[in-house]
Protein backbone atom coordinates (compact mmCIF):
# COMPACT_ATOMS: atom_id res chain seq x y z
CA UNK A 1 0.00 0.00 0.00
CA UNK A 2 1.16 3.35 -1.16
CA UNK A 3 2.77 5.30 2.31
CA UNK A 4 1.18 9.21 1.85
CA UNK A 5 2.88 11.84 0.58
CA UNK A 6 3.77 15.28 3.15
CA UNK A 7 1.35 16.95 1.17
CA UNK A 8 -1.31 14.27 1.03
CA UNK A 9 -4.05 15.34 3.42
CA UNK A 10 -4.97 12.59 6.35
CA UNK A 11 -8.73 12.46 7.34
CA UNK A 12 -9.31 16.22 5.71
CA UNK A 13 -6.46 18.37 7.21
CA UNK A 14 -2.77 18.90 6.51
CA UNK A 15 0.21 17.09 7.73
CA UNK A 16 2.64 18.00 10.71
CA UNK A 17 5.49 18.62 8.83
CA UNK A 18 3.16 21.40 7.14
CA UNK A 19 2.39 22.95 9.99
CA UNK A 20 5.63 22.94 11.28
CA UNK A 21 7.26 24.62 7.76
CA UNK A 22 4.62 27.32 8.41
CA UNK A 23 5.32 27.94 12.32
CA UNK A 24 9.38 28.31 10.59
CA UNK A 25 7.94 30.94 8.07
CA UNK A 26 6.05 33.05 11.13
CA UNK A 27 8.68 33.01 13.08
CA UNK A 28 11.46 34.24 10.54
CA UNK A 29 8.88 37.52 9.58
CA UNK A 30 8.46 38.18 13.06
CA UNK A 31 12.24 38.24 14.03
CA UNK A 32 12.41 41.16 10.65
CA UNK A 33 9.67 42.75 12.42
CA UNK A 34 11.82 42.88 15.70
CA UNK A 35 14.87 43.97 13.98
CA UNK A 36 12.99 46.88 12.03
CA UNK A 37 11.61 47.92 15.74
CA UNK A 38 15.37 47.71 17.32
CA UNK A 39 16.57 49.87 13.94
CA UNK A 40 14.00 52.61 14.49
CA UNK A 41 14.15 52.60 18.51
CA UNK A 42 17.74 53.12 18.29
CA UNK A 43 17.46 56.06 16.14
CA UNK A 44 15.07 57.94 18.34
CA UNK A 45 16.51 60.53 21.28
CA UNK A 46 16.18 59.74 24.75
CA UNK A 47 13.32 60.99 26.69
CA UNK A 48 13.93 63.89 28.78
CA UNK A 49 14.51 63.49 32.36
CA UNK A 50 12.94 66.67 34.25
CA UNK A 51 13.41 67.69 37.87
CA UNK A 52 10.64 67.62 40.37
CA UNK A 53 10.47 69.81 43.35
CA UNK A 54 7.37 69.89 45.86
CA UNK A 55 6.27 73.10 47.08
CA UNK A 56 4.14 73.73 50.50
CA UNK A 57 2.28 77.36 51.29
CA UNK A 58 0.64 77.96 54.55
CA UNK A 59 -2.80 78.64 53.72
CA UNK A 60 -4.62 80.94 56.43
CA UNK A 61 -8.59 80.59 56.46
CA UNK A 62 -10.58 83.17 55.31
CA UNK A 63 -11.60 85.67 58.30
CA UNK A 64 -15.67 85.55 57.05
CA UNK A 65 -16.56 87.45 60.42
CA UNK A 66 -14.46 90.53 59.49
CA UNK A 67 -15.90 90.88 55.56
CA UNK A 68 -19.46 90.31 57.25
CA UNK A 69 -18.91 93.29 59.02
CA UNK A 70 -17.43 95.48 56.23
CA UNK A 71 -20.12 94.65 54.06
CA UNK A 72 -22.94 95.58 56.89
CA UNK A 73 -20.63 99.16 57.28
CA UNK A 74 -21.61 99.10 53.54
CA UNK A 75 -24.19 102.07 52.97
CA UNK A 76 -26.09 100.76 50.42
CA UNK A 77 -27.97 103.44 48.45
CA UNK A 78 -31.94 103.65 46.68
CA UNK A 79 -32.85 105.41 43.70
CA UNK A 80 -36.73 105.80 43.36
CA UNK A 81 -38.03 108.41 40.91
CA UNK A 82 -41.60 109.79 40.27
CA UNK A 83 -43.64 112.53 39.08
CA UNK A 84 -45.46 115.42 40.96
CA UNK A 85 -49.05 115.31 40.82
CA UNK A 86 -51.94 118.16 40.69
CA UNK A 87 -52.29 118.53 44.64
CA UNK A 88 -49.18 117.34 45.71
CA UNK A 89 -47.87 117.89 49.66
CA UNK A 90 -44.82 117.37 51.06
CA UNK A 91 -46.08 114.19 52.78
CA UNK A 92 -47.32 112.46 49.75
CA UNK A 93 -44.42 112.83 47.37
CA UNK A 94 -42.26 111.94 50.16
CA UNK A 95 -44.15 108.84 50.70
CA UNK A 96 -44.33 107.90 46.75
CA UNK A 97 -40.68 107.88 47.04
CA UNK A 98 -40.55 105.72 50.26
CA UNK A 99 -38.55 108.69 52.36
CA UNK A 100 -38.66 108.58 55.79
CA UNK A 101 -36.83 111.23 56.83
CA UNK A 102 -38.49 113.86 58.99
CA UNK A 103 -35.46 116.07 58.88
CA UNK A 104 -35.90 116.17 54.89
CA UNK A 105 -39.48 117.11 55.22
CA UNK A 106 -39.02 119.97 57.11
CA UNK A 107 -36.45 121.43 54.81
CA UNK A 108 -38.68 120.89 51.87
CA UNK A 109 -41.44 122.54 53.50
CA UNK A 110 -39.20 125.72 54.70
CA UNK A 111 -36.94 125.73 51.95
CA UNK A 112 -37.08 128.54 49.21
CA UNK A 113 -35.68 126.95 46.35
CA UNK A 114 -37.81 124.16 46.98
CA UNK A 115 -41.46 125.43 46.72
CA UNK A 116 -41.40 125.25 42.93
CA UNK A 117 -42.14 121.48 43.49
CA UNK A 118 -45.68 122.55 44.90
CA UNK A 119 -46.34 124.94 42.40
CA UNK A 120 -49.66 124.64 40.67
CA UNK A 121 -47.62 122.58 37.69
CA UNK A 122 -47.99 119.04 38.14
CA UNK A 123 -46.06 116.62 35.75
CA UNK A 124 -42.35 117.16 37.47
CA UNK A 125 -39.75 114.14 37.24
CA UNK A 126 -38.26 113.96 40.32
CA UNK A 127 -35.42 110.98 41.43
CA UNK A 128 -34.45 110.63 45.10
CA UNK A 129 -31.48 108.79 46.35
CA UNK A 130 -31.87 107.45 49.56
CA UNK A 131 -30.31 104.85 52.17
CA UNK A 132 -31.52 101.71 53.46
CA UNK A 133 -32.98 103.59 56.74
CA UNK A 134 -35.25 105.68 53.76
CA UNK A 135 -32.94 108.98 54.74
CA UNK A 136 -32.86 111.54 52.00
CA UNK A 137 -29.06 111.54 50.25
CA UNK A 138 -30.54 113.15 47.48
CA UNK A 139 -32.69 114.70 45.54
CA UNK A 140 -32.98 116.07 41.61
CA UNK A 141 -36.18 117.24 40.05
CA UNK A 142 -36.48 118.55 36.67
CA UNK A 143 -39.21 121.26 35.29
CA UNK A 144 -39.46 124.22 33.32
CA UNK A 145 -37.85 126.97 33.64
CA UNK A 146 -39.77 130.30 34.78
CA UNK A 147 -37.64 132.74 32.42
CA UNK A 148 -40.05 132.95 29.26
CA UNK A 149 -37.75 133.84 26.75
CA UNK A 150 -35.78 130.31 27.50
CA UNK A 151 -38.96 128.23 28.58
CA UNK A 152 -38.75 126.24 25.12
CA UNK A 153 -35.01 125.72 25.00
CA UNK A 154 -34.29 125.12 28.85
CA UNK A 155 -35.42 123.74 31.83
CA UNK A 156 -34.57 123.93 35.66
CA UNK A 157 -33.06 121.82 37.95
CA UNK A 158 -33.62 121.23 41.62
CA UNK A 159 -30.95 119.30 43.27
CA UNK A 160 -31.52 119.13 47.15
CA UNK A 161 -28.34 117.50 48.40
CA UNK A 162 -26.98 116.31 51.77
CA UNK A 163 -23.39 117.47 52.80
CA UNK A 164 -22.15 116.93 55.98
CA UNK A 165 -24.90 115.71 57.18
CA UNK A 166 -26.87 119.18 56.70
CA UNK A 167 -29.20 119.35 53.11
CA UNK A 168 -28.79 122.32 50.59
CA UNK A 169 -30.89 123.62 47.78
CA UNK A 170 -29.78 124.27 44.67
CA UNK A 171 -31.00 125.46 41.39
CA UNK A 172 -29.54 125.08 37.63
CA UNK A 173 -30.93 126.12 34.01
CA UNK A 174 -29.55 123.64 31.38
CA UNK A 175 -30.65 123.56 28.21
CA UNK A 176 -32.93 120.83 26.67
CA UNK A 177 -31.51 118.25 23.49
CA UNK A 178 -33.69 117.60 21.44
CA UNK A 179 -33.75 113.24 19.89
CA UNK A 180 -35.10 112.37 16.76
CA UNK A 181 -38.01 109.53 16.95
CA UNK A 182 -39.82 107.66 14.77
CA UNK A 183 -42.55 105.30 15.33
CA UNK A 184 -45.65 103.29 13.58
CA UNK A 185 -48.59 101.38 14.27
CA UNK A 186 -51.92 99.62 13.57
CA UNK A 187 -55.39 101.23 14.15
CA UNK A 188 -57.40 98.45 15.93
CA UNK A 189 -59.92 100.73 18.14
CA UNK A 190 -58.83 104.22 17.40
CA UNK A 191 -56.47 106.53 16.33
CA UNK A 192 -55.36 107.55 19.72
CA UNK A 193 -55.42 104.30 21.43
CA UNK A 194 -53.40 103.27 18.42
CA UNK A 195 -50.75 105.78 18.97
CA UNK A 196 -50.89 105.54 22.64
CA UNK A 197 -49.99 101.45 21.98
CA UNK A 198 -47.00 102.20 19.76
CA UNK A 199 -45.77 104.77 22.97
CA UNK A 200 -46.11 108.09 20.88
CA UNK A 201 -46.87 111.28 22.65
CA UNK A 202 -50.55 112.53 23.23
CA UNK A 203 -49.26 116.09 21.88
CA UNK A 204 -47.73 114.00 18.82
CA UNK A 205 -50.56 111.98 18.13
CA UNK A 206 -53.01 115.67 18.32
CA UNK A 207 -50.48 117.21 15.52
CA UNK A 208 -51.03 114.49 13.43
CA UNK A 209 -54.91 114.95 13.94
CA UNK A 210 -54.36 118.76 13.13
CA UNK A 211 -51.96 118.12 10.41
CA UNK A 212 -54.21 115.28 8.82
CA UNK A 213 -57.52 116.25 9.62
CA UNK A 214 -58.03 117.81 6.40
CA UNK A 215 -57.74 114.19 4.51
CA UNK A 216 -59.47 112.28 7.28
CA UNK A 217 -62.38 112.63 9.49
CA UNK A 218 -60.53 110.41 12.50
CA UNK A 219 -63.98 110.47 14.08
CA UNK A 220 -65.82 108.39 11.12
CA UNK A 221 -63.51 106.76 8.53
CA UNK A 222 -60.86 104.95 10.43
CA UNK A 223 -60.55 100.97 9.82
CA UNK A 224 -59.53 98.32 11.98
CA UNK A 225 -55.73 97.81 10.05
CA UNK A 226 -55.48 101.19 8.83
CA UNK A 227 -51.61 102.11 9.74
CA UNK A 228 -49.52 105.33 10.13
CA UNK A 229 -45.62 106.16 10.64
CA UNK A 230 -44.30 109.33 12.24
CA UNK A 231 -41.29 110.89 13.06
CA UNK A 232 -40.96 113.42 15.84
CA UNK A 233 -38.61 115.91 17.58
CA UNK A 234 -38.29 114.51 21.50
CA UNK A 235 -36.91 117.54 23.78
CA UNK A 236 -35.35 115.75 27.13
CA UNK A 237 -33.64 116.96 30.31
CA UNK A 238 -30.62 115.00 30.81
CA UNK A 239 -31.37 112.18 28.36
CA UNK A 240 -35.01 111.87 30.39
CA UNK A 241 -38.20 112.74 28.22
CA UNK A 242 -39.57 115.91 28.87
CA UNK A 243 -43.54 115.57 28.79
CA UNK A 244 -44.23 119.03 29.92
CA UNK A 245 -47.25 120.94 28.24
CA UNK A 246 -45.81 123.76 26.97
CA UNK A 247 -42.97 121.78 25.44
CA UNK A 248 -45.05 119.19 23.24
CA UNK A 249 -42.85 117.47 21.10
CA UNK A 250 -43.06 118.30 17.14
CA UNK A 251 -44.29 115.99 14.78
CA UNK A 252 -41.55 116.12 11.19
CA UNK A 253 -43.53 114.02 9.30
CA UNK A 254 -46.48 111.30 9.14
CA UNK A 255 -47.77 108.90 6.86
CA UNK A 256 -51.39 107.81 7.54
CA UNK A 257 -53.20 105.41 5.64
CA UNK A 258 -56.66 104.87 5.94
CA UNK A 259 -58.80 102.90 3.69
CA UNK A 260 -55.80 101.99 1.31
CA UNK A 261 -55.43 105.61 0.77
CA UNK A 262 -51.95 107.34 1.71
CA UNK A 263 -51.94 111.11 3.50
CA UNK A 264 -48.66 112.63 4.19
CA UNK A 265 -47.74 115.74 6.22
CA UNK A 266 -44.33 117.07 6.54
CA UNK A 267 -43.44 120.11 8.93
CA UNK A 268 -41.62 123.11 7.17
CA UNK A 269 -40.72 126.12 7.98
CA UNK A 270 -39.56 128.48 4.92
CA UNK A 271 -35.92 129.96 5.24
CA UNK A 272 -37.07 133.24 3.40
CA UNK A 273 -38.85 133.73 6.81
CA UNK A 274 -42.65 133.05 7.71
CA UNK A 275 -44.23 130.57 10.03
CA UNK A 276 -44.03 126.63 9.97
CA UNK A 277 -46.66 124.54 8.50
CA UNK A 278 -47.49 120.99 7.05
CA UNK A 279 -47.50 120.36 3.42
CA UNK A 280 -47.57 116.54 2.11
CA UNK A 281 -44.61 114.99 0.51
CA UNK A 282 -45.42 116.51 -2.95
CA UNK A 283 -45.53 120.20 -1.24
CA UNK A 284 -49.51 120.45 -1.05
CA UNK A 285 -49.96 122.81 2.13
CA UNK A 286 -51.95 121.11 4.88
CA UNK A 287 -52.46 124.32 6.98
CA UNK A 288 -55.89 125.10 6.69
CA UNK A 289 -58.28 127.63 7.89
CA UNK A 290 -59.58 125.41 10.81
CA UNK A 291 -58.44 123.00 13.29
CA UNK A 292 -60.36 120.35 13.40
CA UNK A 293 -60.76 120.30 17.30
CA UNK A 294 -60.65 123.08 19.91
CA UNK A 295 -59.06 121.03 22.28
CA UNK A 296 -55.45 118.76 21.42
CA UNK A 297 -56.67 115.35 22.98
CA UNK A 298 -60.32 114.53 23.58
CA UNK A 299 -63.23 112.29 22.00
CA UNK A 300 -66.82 113.49 21.19
CA UNK A 301 -68.77 112.38 24.39
CA UNK A 302 -71.78 114.49 22.07
CA UNK A 303 -72.20 115.15 18.44
CA UNK A 304 -74.17 117.25 15.79
CA UNK A 305 -77.61 115.72 16.19
CA UNK A 306 -80.93 115.33 17.91
CA UNK A 307 -81.03 113.88 20.93
CA UNK A 308 -82.39 114.03 24.72
CA UNK A 309 -80.88 117.10 26.81
CA UNK A 310 -79.23 115.75 29.81
CA UNK A 311 -81.10 118.22 32.38
CA UNK A 312 -84.21 119.40 30.43
CA UNK A 313 -84.88 115.88 28.93
CA UNK A 314 -86.51 116.59 26.08
CA UNK A 315 -85.11 115.97 22.61
CA UNK A 316 -84.24 118.73 21.05
CA UNK A 317 -80.83 119.83 18.16
CA UNK A 318 -77.72 119.52 19.33
CA UNK A 319 -76.03 122.62 17.70
CA UNK A 320 -73.17 121.68 18.71
CA UNK A 321 -70.18 119.13 19.41
CA UNK A 322 -69.28 118.19 23.30
CA UNK A 323 -65.79 116.97 24.05
CA UNK A 324 -65.09 115.14 27.38
CA UNK A 325 -62.23 116.13 28.98
CA UNK A 326 -60.67 117.17 32.27
CA UNK A 327 -61.76 120.24 34.43
CA UNK A 328 -58.66 122.74 33.42
CA UNK A 329 -57.85 121.36 29.56
CA UNK A 330 -56.81 124.25 27.43
CA UNK A 331 -59.08 125.13 25.05
CA UNK A 332 -57.74 126.67 21.99
CA UNK A 333 -59.38 128.99 18.83
CA UNK A 334 -59.88 126.45 16.29
CA UNK A 335 -58.63 129.56 13.92
CA UNK A 336 -57.82 133.40 13.47
CA UNK A 337 -60.49 136.13 14.29
CA UNK A 338 -61.54 138.47 16.84
CA UNK A 339 -62.65 137.94 20.35
CA UNK A 340 -66.38 139.33 20.02
CA UNK A 341 -67.91 137.91 23.46
CA UNK A 342 -66.25 137.05 26.49
CA UNK A 343 -68.00 136.40 29.63
CA UNK A 344 -71.42 134.08 31.25
CA UNK A 345 -74.80 133.82 28.97
CA UNK A 346 -77.05 131.46 30.56
CA UNK A 347 -77.25 127.93 30.25
CA UNK A 348 -73.69 127.88 28.60
CA UNK A 349 -72.03 129.30 31.29
CA UNK A 350 -68.59 131.14 30.30
CA UNK A 351 -68.41 131.42 26.69
CA UNK A 352 -66.05 132.93 24.39
CA UNK A 353 -67.40 133.52 21.26
CA UNK A 354 -64.90 134.50 18.21
CA UNK A 355 -65.30 135.99 15.14
CA UNK A 356 -63.80 135.14 11.94
CA UNK A 357 -63.72 136.32 8.41
CA UNK A 358 -66.32 135.07 5.73
CA UNK A 359 -69.42 135.24 8.25
CA UNK A 360 -67.93 132.14 9.78
CA UNK A 361 -68.11 132.01 13.59
CA UNK A 362 -67.20 129.64 17.15
CA UNK A 363 -68.40 129.39 20.99
CA UNK A 364 -66.58 127.95 23.59
CA UNK A 365 -69.12 127.01 26.31
CA UNK A 366 -68.83 126.21 30.13
CA UNK A 367 -65.58 127.26 30.25
CA UNK A 368 -63.76 126.83 33.87
CA UNK A 369 -62.18 130.27 33.21
CA UNK A 370 -62.08 132.46 30.06
CA UNK A 371 -58.45 134.01 29.52
CA UNK A 372 -59.06 136.35 26.10
CA UNK A 373 -60.76 139.51 26.25
CA UNK A 374 -63.67 141.43 24.10
CA UNK A 375 -62.10 142.66 21.00
CA UNK A 376 -58.99 140.82 21.53
CA UNK A 377 -57.59 139.35 18.30
CA UNK A 378 -56.18 135.80 18.26
CA UNK A 379 -54.62 133.37 16.12
CA UNK A 380 -55.40 129.78 15.49
CA UNK A 381 -54.36 127.48 18.38
CA UNK A 382 -54.06 130.19 20.89
CA UNK A 383 -55.23 129.64 24.46
CA UNK A 384 -59.17 131.24 25.07
CA UNK A 385 -59.49 129.60 28.62
CA UNK A 386 -60.18 125.97 29.97
CA UNK A 387 -62.53 123.11 30.31
CA UNK A 388 -65.17 123.68 33.01
CA UNK A 389 -68.36 122.60 34.19
CA UNK A 390 -70.24 126.26 34.34
CA UNK A 391 -73.78 126.92 33.57
CA UNK A 392 -76.43 123.75 32.61
CA UNK A 393 -73.51 121.04 32.44
CA UNK A 394 -73.44 117.46 33.95
CA UNK A 395 -69.75 117.59 34.19
CA UNK A 396 -66.70 119.09 33.09
CA UNK A 397 -66.36 119.58 29.14
CA UNK A 398 -66.37 121.73 26.71
CA UNK A 399 -69.32 122.59 24.14
CA UNK A 400 -68.54 123.77 20.59
CA UNK A 401 -70.48 125.52 18.10
CA UNK A 402 -69.22 126.64 14.21
CA UNK A 403 -71.47 128.62 12.13
CA UNK A 404 -71.54 130.06 8.89
CA UNK A 405 -73.86 133.32 8.17
CA UNK A 406 -75.76 132.29 11.96
CA UNK A 407 -76.29 128.56 10.55
CA UNK A 408 -75.43 126.08 12.94
CA UNK A 409 -73.05 123.47 10.76
CA UNK A 410 -71.23 120.45 11.61
CA UNK A 411 -67.90 121.38 13.52
CA UNK A 412 -66.92 117.48 12.91
CA UNK A 413 -66.36 118.68 9.11
CA UNK A 414 -64.63 121.92 10.02
CA UNK A 415 -61.13 121.15 8.60
CA UNK A 416 -62.51 119.39 4.72
CA UNK A 417 -64.34 122.98 4.38
CA UNK A 418 -61.05 124.45 5.25
CA UNK A 419 -59.41 125.94 1.75
CA UNK A 420 -55.24 125.23 1.79
CA UNK A 421 -52.68 127.40 0.70
CA UNK A 422 -49.39 126.29 -1.39
CA UNK A 423 -45.92 126.06 -1.09
CA UNK A 424 -43.87 129.27 -2.21
CA UNK A 425 -41.77 128.79 -5.26
CA UNK A 426 -39.03 130.01 -3.59
CA UNK A 427 -38.84 127.24 -0.78
CA UNK A 428 -39.58 124.01 -3.34
CA UNK A 429 -35.85 122.88 -3.70
CA UNK A 430 -35.32 123.01 -0.20
CA UNK A 431 -38.57 121.17 0.62
CA UNK A 432 -37.87 118.69 -1.80
CA UNK A 433 -34.58 117.76 -0.05
CA UNK A 434 -36.30 118.01 3.45
CA UNK A 435 -39.10 115.72 2.79
CA UNK A 436 -36.86 112.74 0.57
CA UNK A 437 -35.01 112.72 3.86
CA UNK A 438 -37.68 112.55 5.92
CA UNK A 439 -39.20 109.70 3.61
CA UNK A 440 -36.61 107.28 4.35
CA UNK A 441 -37.21 107.32 8.27
CA UNK A 442 -40.97 106.69 7.16
CA UNK A 443 -40.31 103.95 4.75
CA UNK A 444 -38.00 102.78 7.63
CA UNK A 445 -40.85 102.95 10.52
CA UNK A 446 -43.41 101.23 7.86
CA UNK A 447 -40.61 98.38 7.77
CA UNK A 448 -40.47 98.25 11.41
CA UNK A 449 -43.99 97.86 12.08
CA UNK A 450 -44.20 95.14 9.06
CA UNK A 451 -40.85 92.91 10.76
CA UNK A 452 -41.56 93.59 13.72
CA UNK A 453 -37.85 94.94 14.43
CA UNK A 454 -36.06 97.71 16.42
CA UNK A 455 -35.51 100.81 14.34
CA UNK A 456 -34.56 103.77 15.87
Amino acid sequence: MQQPTPQTRINGMRSPSHRYSLMAVLLVALAGFGATAFGVAVNMPPPATGSWRIVSEPISALDTDLQLEALAAHRLDFYRADLTRAGDTVASLLGRLNIHDTAAAEFLRTDVASRALFDASPGKSVRARVDSSGRLIELIARFGTSDRSRSATHFSRLRVELIGGRLISMVETAALAAEIKIGSGNVTTSMFAATDAAGIPEAVASQMADALSGDIDFHRNLRRGDTFAVVYELMTADSEPVTWRHIPGQLLAAEFTAQGRQHSAVWFQDPNGGKGAYFSFDGQSKRRAFLASPLEFSRVSSGFSGRIHPLLKQWQQHQGVDYAAPSGTPVRCVGDGVVEFAGAKNGYGNVVEVRHSGGRGTLYAHLKRIDVRVGQRVEQGERLGSVGATGWATGPHLHFEFKVGGVPRNPARLAQWSETAQLAPSGQPVFAALAKGFQGRIDLAQTTLRTGSYAE
